[in-house]
C-alpha cells in the first residue's frame, strides 16, 4: 500500500484577522505564499502541490509566478471545507494541508505525517497531525494555544483551548502537548467531513478537528520539536525576513 498518491494543498485566504494580505507580502523577492509553494515542491514528497485561494488578487499573483493555483469558494467555514472542495475531483489517496503562511516548510514533519499512512496497511487512521511538548504555565493556560490529550499510542482523545488535563492535586502525570494545525487526511475522511453537521464540542471550542472525533474518526498525533515559523503579524514577517537572509 506504499504506492499512495499524495498531494499537498496550501490554503491561501486573503482575509486574515491579525494581518490581512500577509500571504502577498514580500519575502526574499517573492510573495510569502509563493515561497511556501516553492519550498513544498522542493521537498519532493508530493505527486502534486497546489494552492487553493478564495481571492482574485492572490489567484492572479500566483499565476504570474507560475504556481499551480485553483479558485475556491469564499464562504467556507473551515480549512477542511476549503481543501475538500478543491480535491473532490482530484485522484489522490492522501492530502496534506500545508499552511500558506509557513514558508520555512519542515520536510521532516511532512515526512512523519505521510509515514503514518504508509505504515497504516489496514487503513484505520483517518487523519494525522502534529504536536509538541509545552512546559510553560502561561503557554499551557493561553486559550489561543490548542492543547491535545492523547492515548498511549498517541491517538488524539480530545483537543481544547483549556489547560487539559487539569492537575487535580497540583501535579500533572503526563506532558502537556500543543497542537500544530498541519494535517494529513485520507481523501474520504475529508469528503465525509463536509457532509457532517457541526456538533456541540466543535461549536463550543471552535475547533474543527473535534468534528472528526465526534464522528468517531481516528486522529494520529505525531510528536515533533520543529514548531515552524508562522507569519501571523508584521513582527513575524520582520523575523522571517531576517531568517531568510
Amino acid at each position: 500500500m506504499n504506492n499512495l498518491k499524495i498531494i499537498a494543498v496550501i490554503p491561501a485566504r486573503y482575509a486574515s484577522t491579525r494581518f490581512p494580505a500577509k500571504l502577498v507580502q514580500d519575502l526574499g523577492g517573492k510573495p510569502v505564499v509563493v515561497q511556501t509553494y516553492v519550498a513544498t515542491v522542493a521537498t519532493q514528497l508530493f505527486d502534486e502541490v497546489l494552492v487553493a485561494t478564495d481571492h482574485p488578487i492572490i489567484f492572479d499573483l500566483l499565476k504570474q509566478h507560475n504556481v499551480n493555483v485553483v479558485m475556491s469558494s469564499d464562504s467556507h467555514e473551515s480549512g477542511s471545507d476549503r481543501i475538500a472542495e478543491v480535491i473532490e475531483n482530484i485522484n489522490c489517496d492522501i492530502v496534506v494541508n500545508v499552511q500558506g503562511d509557513e514558508p520555512f516548510v519542515n520536510k521532516e514533519n511532512l515526512e512523519s505525517l505521510i509515514g503514518i499512512f504508509k505504515k497504516d496497511i489496514e487503513q484505520k487512521i483517518d487523519l494525522a497531525s502534529l504536536m509538541f511538548e509545552i512546559n510553560d504555565l502561561e503557554t499551557i493556560n493561553n486559550p489561543n494555544n490548542v492543547k491535545v490529550v492523547v492515548d498511549q499510542n498517541l491517538k488524539a482523545l480530545y483537543f481544547s483551548r483549556a489547560a487539559i488535563p487539569f492537575p487535580r492535586d497540583g501535579k500533572s502525570y503526563v506532558p502537556y502537548y500543543q497542537h500544530i494545525g498541519v494535517y494529513a487526511y485520507r481523501k474520504n475522511a475529508l469528503l465525509d467531513f463536509t457532509k457532517w453537521e457541526m456538533k456541540g464540542l466543535e461549536a463550543t471550542e471552535k475547533l474543527e478537528q473535534l468534528r472528526y472525533l465526534e464522528y468517531g474518526r481516528t486522529i494520529q498525533m505525531v510528536l515533533t520539536n520543529h514548531t515552524g515559523v508562522g507569519i501571523d503579524t508584521k513582527e513575524d514577517l520582520d523575523k522571517a525576513r531576517l531568517l531568510w537572509k
